[in-house]
């Protein structure tokens, strides 16, 4: 699971769906990244980084 980018998600106040909406994704296709069984493109990790404002080497990691 990416927890650092689930928790940056809730801090922003958006739910997965939001997110996944703001950036013009599937819902299950922004769940299963932030599951980590995804990777995503790097258009989307720097979309992902401007949207939390974490740097997306951040938002990335799983735990």
């Amino acid at each position: 699971m990416r927890e650092n980018l689930r928790k940056a998600r809730k801090e922003a106040g958006m739910t997965q769906q939001q997110m996944a909406d703001r950036l013009e994704i599937s819902l299950r296709y922004y769940q299963n990244i932030e599951a980590g069984s995804r990777t995503g493109d790097f258009t989307l990790w720097d979309m992902l980084e401007d949207i939390t404002g974490i740097h997306q080497r951040v938002l990335r990691e799983i735990s």
